[in-house]
């Protein structure tokens, strides 16, 4: 199977094409033995792929987080979530179609479930707006979150975003207003709660979805105050440093564990989540369900206290 490629991993792409050369000269002609050869050739792409993947940079895994083959939103859902039923519109201005909101089943368990949805062909892209919410996306989100309370829903949520919609129509309709009231939304929840960053984390974009007793993420995903372009364009005034700030934010899951930022990161199959979808799905449901497990019996008190207390120490850690 052929992927879509990253720029440092042209020498992997090297040898699969090779690979697939061979396997190609053999269905013309059936004579040729191309085992070996082709066994060889796995070994070495594998070997490279444990090489690469073992020290991949922040930036590289901010590359990795924005692969285009990367599981979205949507292929959660299907993989995880049975009678999944969408929820349109915020009751005051539109539908924002870059936030999926809806109900449905986790693992027979009715959950409340919402999400950030890039899209993954042009036609998709635009219609999600890739995935860059508008105001009334987060006051869906609100919607379902005074749902899943009426109801003591558990909530589960998917961000994947380089940020909120910055366009003056959306600053013009309150988007940092209805981001802030999502928050507050996320905090005032007496019922479970679990995000999980599953590409992009990127500023109040996602945080206003995010704000869970338990915050997971992938182990190539990103997580941070604003992109590492954006950063680099502020502090260097040219976005060429995105490398450098990509370092210096400490984005990855790794370090955002060490900072107590997150409460658990969810291994991806060797290669990344684009190669192996199903198997990282999969993983990702294992880990809600664990949480989701945990925090069954607790008072809408106690979940209500455990989160306040998760994001107050989050700044005196980060303070000290």
């Amino acid at each position: 199977m052929m992927h879509a490629y990253l720029e440092f991993e042209r020498p992997i792409a090297e040898l699969e094409g090779k690979i697939v050369e061979l396997r190609k000269l053999a269905e013309e002609d059936p004579t040729m033995d191309i085992e070996d050869d082709v066994a060889r050739l796995q070994g070495k792409a594998q070997q490279l792929i444990n090489d690469t993947y073992g020290r991949l940079t922040p930036w590289q895994k901010a590359l990795v987080a924005r692969h285009p083959a990367r599981p979205h939103f949507s292929d959660y859902v299907s993989g995880l979530i049975d009678e999944f039923t969408p929820l349109a519109g915020d009751r005051l201005f539109g539908e924002d179609r870059a936030v999926v909101a809806g109900l449905g089943r986790f693992r027979g368990q009715a959950v409340a479930v919402v999400g950030h949805e890039k899209g993954n062909d042009t036609k998709s892209r635009i219609k999600h707006n890739f995935g860059m919410a508008m105001p009334e996306g987060y006051r869906k989100a609100v919607r379902l979150f005074d749902l899943a309370d009426r109801f003591q829903l558990p909530v589960i949520s998917f961000a994947d975003t380089q940020g909120a919609y910055p366009g003056v129509g959306a600053e013009e309709r309150g988007q940092a207003e209805a981001i802030a009231r999502a928050t507050q939304a996320s905090l005032a929840l007496g019922v479970p709660f679990v995000a999980v960053i599953i590409g992009e984390g990127m500023s109040g974009g996602a945080l206003g979805i995010a704000v869970a007793n338990r915050v997971y993420m992938l182990e190539h995903s990103i997580y941070a105050v604003i992109s590492p372009e954006g950063c680099a364009s502020i502090l260097w005034r040219s976005s060429e440093k995105a490398q450098d700030a990509a370092a210096a934010m400490r984005i990855t899951a790794a370090d955002l564990l060490d900072l107590k930022v997150i409460d658990g990161i969810v291994p991806e199959p060797l290669g990344g989540a684009h190669r192996a979808p199903e198997q990282t799905i999969q993983a990702v449901g294992d880990t809600i369900a664990r949480a989701l497990g945990d925090m069954a019996g607790l008072s809408p008190a106690e979940l209500r206290r455990q989160r306040r207390e998760k994001y107050l120490a989050m700044g005196r850690n980060l303070v000290a």
